[in-house]
């Protein structure tokens, strides 16, 4: 039976998602974690992969296993958070057909960034803080050219073995709450680093130091190098995986 595990975690601890040698990441300890709890080897396999540092508030993963009565067991989430530290936390468990990939059945995701724009120490390690004026109105300006675009090379890790470079975005936009500015960017996919690359270059825009026709031109360039630089991760959050709903059973 496969199971979806729908989770959220604070990356501040972990070198990302995805399992690697002499690093402790969030894969590692949810696959132990079920392991031990269900008395078989359980191995995930991840919506994607956060960087190190990125936080998700929501995150999915399907494994396989022999059981398949596990939802129905009384307080099988509880005895699993019991067990996981307290930054990785599991909310929901869903059987999906055999054929649901956590990864390749998303229609979409959601990313949302967040800036400060004052010094606070309970936020330091979940936004970025940046010092003086920020034009929202250009950054917003901006934000309405990506959906004018599909190639993100200017905006993509480099050396990645990823054979395409286009992405559909179907939402970009900046809003205000108190002393934050939120970035709100949901697309059919995303390249690694794609959204602190977009919102580092964006912060030139509302500093000033880009202008909104030189953004637009960084994209048609097709070149990283003439993007600004990343955004830090601890500003980043995953907020939404979009699956259809007849996957699940």
């Amino acid at each position: 039976m496969r199971y979806f595990i729908f989770i959220s975690y604070k990356g501040t601890s972990f070198h990302g998602w995805q399992i690697q040698p002499n690093s402790i990441t969030v894969q590692e300890i949810l696959d132990k974690a079920l392991s031990v709890i269900l008395s078989e080897d359980i191995s995930t396999t991840g919506a994607g992969r956060t960087d190190t540092g990125v936080h998700a508030q929501v995150f999915c993963a399907h494994f396989d296993s022999a059981q398949s009565d596990i939802k129905t067991r009384e307080n099988f989430i509880y005895k699993l958070n019991s067990y996981l530290p307290a930054d990785i936390s599991v909310s929901s468990l869903r059987k999906v057909k055999n054929d649901a990939n956590a990864r390749f059945s998303a229609l979409s995701r959601t990313y949302t960034y967040y800036i400060s724009r004052k010094k606070d120490p309970f936020t330091d390690d979940s936004s970025w803080f940046i010092h003086g004026d920020i034009d929202i109105d250009s950054m917003n300006r901006a934000a309405a050219i990506l959906l004018e675009h599909t190639d993100f090379t200017s905006f993509s890790r480099l050396h990645t073995d990823v054979k395409t470079n286009n992405c559909r975005i179907m939402h970009a936009m900046w809003e205000e709450h108190g002393t934050q500015l939120l970035f709100t960017i949901q697309a059919d996919r995303f390249l690694r680093n794609m959204v602190r690359a977009i919102v580092g270059t964006m912060a030139d825009v509302g500093s000033g130091k880009l202008s909104v026709e030189g953004f637009n031109d960084i994209i048609k360039m097709k070149d990283r190098g003439k993007a600004g630089k990343s955004a830090p991760a601890k500003g980043l959050f995953l907020t939404g995986i979009e699956y259809p709903e007849d996957i699940f059973i």
